[in-house]
């Protein structure tokens, strides 16, 4: 019994730190545009200006679109059949994990009652009250939309989630994740 009252603790971290590196996906699409007459893209300025969101993590986010689309088959035009369009919001989400283990504390030093007492340098425990843990990260959701350019219609709309990084090299490595996973979403299943 005590050894699983060690291991779950340590069990519900690896849960939660492998749910952080996941994306979840969400994709919606109109059912009667027939995706197949979609040959060529380009991007939609005029949405992506009102991304709120760096320059520099716009055009990476563009890159990693192009990217995919370029690997399904698409071509870059000046007149395209759809047109790409991005928006992105994040929220800061702030745990507080209270360590609840019990009330030993590991520590230093000895253990007496007034006056009278064992004296020592070394290890041993001792009561005391457990620190609460605070943990802050930003969850971001990217939004990618595909407009058929003729119409002026959105006839796609992949949506990721997923904690973001804040390291240069593991936001890059981010940001391409999150268009990989919505893209693979792209083209949809049409019933016919």
């Amino acid at each position: 019994m005590k050894k699983l009252l060690k291991t779950l603790p340590l069990l519900a971290l690896l849960i939660v730190v492998s749910s952080c590196s996941s994306v979840r996906v969400s994709t919606d699409y109109d059912r009667k545009t027939e995706f197949d007459s979609f040959k060529t893209f380009a991007f939609f300025k005029t949405g992506i200006d009102k991304a709120e969101i760096n320059d520099i993590d716009k055009r990476r986010i563009l890159r990693a679109i192009e990217t995919e689309l370029l690997a399904k088959g698409f071509t870059k035009s000046e007149d395209p059949d759809i047109l790409v369009s991005i928006f992105t919001k994040s929220n800061q989400r702030v745990d507080v994990y209270n360590n609840a283990w019990g009330n030993g504390a590991w520590g230093w030093g000895g253990f007496g009652f007034g006056g009278f007492g064992w004296g020592g340098f070394g290890p041993g425990w001792g009561w005391g009250w457990n620190q609460p843990a605070v943990s802050t990260q930003v969850e971001g959701v990217l939004f990618v939309d595909l407009i058929n350019a003729k119409k002026k219609e959105l006839v796609w709309q992949g949506m990721g989630t997923g904690y973001l990084a804040k390291k240069t090299d593991k936001k890059i490595e981010r940001i391409n994740e999150f268009v990989s996973k919505i893209m693979e979403q792209y083209p949809p299943e049409v019933e016919k």
